[in-house]
């Protein structure tokens, strides 16, 4: 299976011709411009055909000619362009042509269509299976679709050598019934739609920075993504940051050029290896290290969250502090409230996926329990050697979140000053030890 990406974007595109954000102008500036999303599979089965896609394939050297089967998901105007039909028509194609859509994308169509072309049409409606080419496909339930549009819905492909995609663009979160359906399916090509990047806020039946990566770990969790399926992120939107691609690659996922041929089978850096690694968050209150350090893991399915916070009885705002925490960790995680991390990554086995948030609290705690604070350090440096080596020694896909505290005022009293110190030379000693050191900046991650 050759399967080609004549688009990668969202109804607008990305740059939005009208849009003067940061993402448009990086965008332009840089010369990457995505069109439509829509994917056409060994030169004669095309996957949605929005009015951009006949030049979109001109532009990047495909040929429409040989299409003998057009799958089109929902009624929206990105997806489909009756006009091809006429266009199509004018080039005097009198070879046949299968349509395989939605009714209400099929009413759409039909005026198209001369008294003597060869186009047939066939409603799709999700939990259909058909074969059509040599190809064999299976319409899913789409989390999209209203009364305006009609029914929409996603495409199982499988080839005659039996390479598999699966073409989910446009949805919300996937539903359970089209989870189950593709039980077990290996995929080797992922095409994900992630429209709204981090604008979280939207209201629509689309993926975003959020919600994309559970949609992930579903699709592993029931073996339909595997660590050798090539995930793309498609339909795309100036909602997404600059830097998408560093954004999906923990996740096992990744954005390719217009016109890029996909080689079935590359992975991508998958979510989980298997091979340890360390990666460590420095930043400084408030600037989003929790949230990167989850991010990260997000598309995991087991994933120990390491809580190093000592309790604090009768302290009502650390308590709200910790509860939001809590709220933010999917249910799906497991929590471990603890002191001895070391123990923790120590006993962790190869491939499992911990979360230490953080090294801060974690240090306090130490120098509590040993009443450090006059400024004796004998057991705390003893505690921090026992920590750095559990940390170079463990098995496990580690993320850890520390504070930087040392770009501020300079403390006022020498505890303060003690432990601005001692914290400084722990972050120095992990990051010594790491995979990736990444300072995050007002909420922006900078990889060290």
């Amino acid at each position: 299976m050759k399967v080609q990406l004549l688009g990668t974007g969202s109804a607008d595109g990305w740059p939005n011709a009208f849009c003067t954000c940061a993402s448009c102008g990086a965008a332009r500036t840089s010369g990457v411009i995505r069109g439509q999303t829509s994917a056409l599979i060994d030169d004669r089965l095309l996957i949605d055909c929005g009015p951009e896609v006949p030049a979109a394939a001109t532009r990047h050297g495909a040929e429409l000619s040989g299409i003998r089967t057009l799958l089109i998901t929902h009624g929206h105007p990105d997806h489909v362009g009756p006009a091809a039909l006429l266009f199509r028509h004018w080039a005097g194609r009198g070879d046949p042509l299968d349509v395989y859509a939605p009714d209400a994308v099929l009413d759409q169509l039909r005026p198209w269509i001369g008294p003597d072309d060869a186009v047939h049409l066939h409603p799709v409606t999700a939990g259909d299976r058909f074969a059509c080419d040599g190809f064999v496909v299976q319409a899913l339930a789409a989390t999209h679709g209203d009364a305006t549009i009609g029914e929409a819905v996603l495409f199982d492909v499988t080839a005659s050598d039996g390479a598999r995609l699966l073409y989910a663009t446009d949805t919300g979160p996937l539903s359970d019934a089209t989870i189950a359906a593709v039980a077990d399916a290996a995929f080797d090509v992922v095409l994900l739609e992630e429209t709204f990047g981090d604008f979280l806020e939207h209201g629509t039946q689309h993926l975003d920075l959020a919600t994309f990566p559970d949609q992930l770990r579903r699709l592993r969790a029931v073996g339909a993504v595997t660590d050798s399926t090539d995930v793309v992120a498609v339909h795309l939107s100036h909602h997404n940051p600059v830097d998408l691609y560093r954004r999906l690659a923990p996740w096992g996922a990744r954005v390719v050029a217009d016109g890029t041929v996909l080689r079935l089978g590359s992975s991508a850096v998958d979510a989980r290896p298997a091979a340890p690694h360390r990666t460590l968050v420095l930043g400084g209150a408030r600037s989003g290290k929790s949230r990167y350090a989850e991010s990260l893991l997000a598309a995991a399915e087991h994933v120990t969250y390491i809580a190093t916070a000592p309790p604090r009885p009768g302290d009502d705002e650390w308590a709200a502090r910790v509860a939001e925490h809590r709220t933010r960790r999917p249910d799906h995680w497991t929590t471990v409230e603890t002191g001895d991390v070391a123990t923790v990554l120590l006993d962790a086995s190869r491939g499992d996926l911990l979360l230490v948030d953080c090294f801060t609290l974690w240090l306090t705690r130490v120098m509590d329990d040993a009443g450090a604070w006059s400024g004796d350090l004998t057991l705390i440096d003893k505690q921090i050697d026992r920590l750095v080596d559990a940390w170079r020694a463990t098995q496990a896909q580690v993320v850890a979140v520390s504070n930087e505290v040392g770009q501020g005022v300079v403390p006022a009293t020498p505890s303060g000053r003690l432990f601005r110190d001692t914290q400084g030379r722990l972050n120095a000693a992990i990051a010594r030890d790491s995979d990736d050191v990444v300072l995050m900046v007002a909420g922006r991650p900078v990889p060290l």
